[in-house]
């Protein structure tokens, strides 16, 4: 039999004054993915660094708590207990109170304006904003409906809502979409990234608009770590 390395929770993971069980339960519950169709005890134990006798100690008690459920065919998926923790979270939870938060932020970083699109139908709506200081700025405001083919927050709702074509695929691959100029106005440029709920939905497009002439491509990875932060904010 293959010997499994029993790995300590890292430090640094682990509450001040904590239990090392509940890290080590939290460990396996966080080792399904959205892409799973079921693990195997060998799989979660690979996943979490920890000997199956471990874990299946862990799942016993997953299991009987309604977070984990157990199949006929020896396969491990999380179980209902998880969705009701998920209703109680939608139902406290405010989009506002965690992408505001963030659109401030990139607007500290970068001077520029932030929104956040949301699909509506065949067009987007502005959700959120926060406006540049600079005295020259798009000057959109929350409420606003724009085209949902023009602007890169149309392009990449469209993308990541499936939308066919190789245009749509290489912004799917890239994970962003940049406009030094923009074809909603020749006088904009833009930056836009995915942000998504858990499982995968998406929630909306993250973007940062400028005047054509300040586009900076050093604003990319700053407006594709805040899309990043968001997702992990939202749970996704």
């Amino acid at each position: 039999m293959p010997r499994y390395p029993v790995r300590e929770p890292d430090p640094s993971q682990v509450a001040e004054g904590g239990v090392a069980a509940v890290d080590r339960a939290l460990a396996v519950l966080t080792a399904f993915r959205a892409e799973d169709t079921g693990l195997t005890l060998r799989e979660i134990s690979d996943r979490v660094a920890l000997v199956p006798s471990t874990v299946l100690r862990l799942l016993a008690s997953l299991i009987h708590a309604g977070f984990v459920q157990r199949h006929a065919d020896a396969r491990y998926t999380l179980g209902p207990a998880t969705a009701q923790l998920h209703r109680v979270y939608a139902a406290s939870f405010s989009l506002q109170d965690v992408v505001l938060p963030t659109l401030r932020a990139l607007v500290d970083q970068t001077l520029e304006s932030a929104s956040f699109h949301v699909r509506q139908g065949d067009q987007r709506l502005l959700l959120y904003r926060v406006n540049s200081p600079q005295p020259l700025s798009d000057q959109s405001r929350a409420g606003d409906l724009l085209p949902l083919d023009k602007g890169t927050g149309g392009h990449v709702l469209q993308a990541f809502s499936g939308a066919p074509g190789a245009h749509y695929e290489r912004i799917r691959q890239d994970g962003y979409m940049s406009l030094p100029v923009s074809d909603r106005s020749r006088d904009l440029a833009g930056i836009s990234a995915p942000v998504f709920y858990p499982g995968g939905e998406l929630a909306g497009a993250l973007t940062l608009t400028m005047p054509a002439h300040r586009f900076r491509k050093t604003h990319v990875p700053v407006l594709r770590r805040a899309a990043k932060a968001l997702t992990e904010a939202l749970g996704g």
